[in-house]
């Protein structure tokens, strides 16, 4: 499988914000892009568990208002919000840390936008290792899956990511750039630029099965 690189680090918009949840601070990592297809498509294919597993992972539990939801190896969660076709958000908890997901979902003519925004309590470690880049790239990578899955929804694009091309020079690549990306991402949402640049090189090194640099 071979993607267009350039096409897809042009297409997705990428913030980072510091924001209030639930009376803490936390920062918002934004990831975005606009489909060539309408609200109702995409919204099946990003709340319907069998769309979901061929471009993202196997899903279970009660995708509804206040059901239990698990990502296959990854999060789980509870829905804490529906509101169809444009909005759904849950609590992400993995590794025994609780963050946030909101998704939305805007008409853009012909096209529709969606946005991914996860939230986690700040200041933490994690972030101070990996930044933004940390769940923004693996959100991108979500992304990236999605825009094949529209163009051939009954073919398994995940398993076609998983056979090789995660580990290939094209997705190193793409790391590379995304990673980057969400460091300047950091830095325009006030982090401090040496910090930011530290943790998007920390994220390339990870999603590229590379060692932890030296300090």
């Amino acid at each position: 499988m071979a993607f267009d690189i350039a096409d897809h680090l042009g297409a997705t918009q990428r913030e980072v914000r510091n924001v209030e949840k639930d009376g803490q601070s936390a920062k918002a990592v934004i990831a975005s892009r606009t489909y060539n297809t309408d609200i109702a498509d995409l919204w099946e294919a990003v709340t319907r568990p069998e769309r979901i597993k061929r471009w993202f992972a196997p899903v279970s539990g009660d995708l509804a208002l206040g059901g239990r939801y698990a990502v296959e190896g990854n999060a789980s969660g509870t829905i804490t919000a529906c509101e169809a076709p444009r909005y759904f958000a849950g609590t992400w908890e993995f590794m025994g840390h609780v963050s946030w997901i909101e998704v939305y979902l805007e008409p853009k003519g012909d096209e529709t936008r969606l946005a991914v925004h996860h939230i986690a309590p700040h200041p933490n470690p994690h972030w101070d290792q990996y930044g933004a880049g940390a769940g923004g790239v693996g959100w991108e990578l979500g992304l990236l899956g999605l825009a094949e899955h529209l163009k051939r929804p009954e073919d398994d694009v995940r398993a076609e990511g998983l056979n090789g091309w995660e580990t290939s020079e094209e997705a190193k690549e793409l790391v590379r750039a995304a990673s980057a990306d969400w460091g300047r991402a950091s830095i325009d949402g006030g982090d401090e630029p040496e910090q930011a640049r530290r943790a998007a090189e920390a994220t390339r090194r990870f999603y590229s099965g590379e060692p932890p640099q030296e300090s």
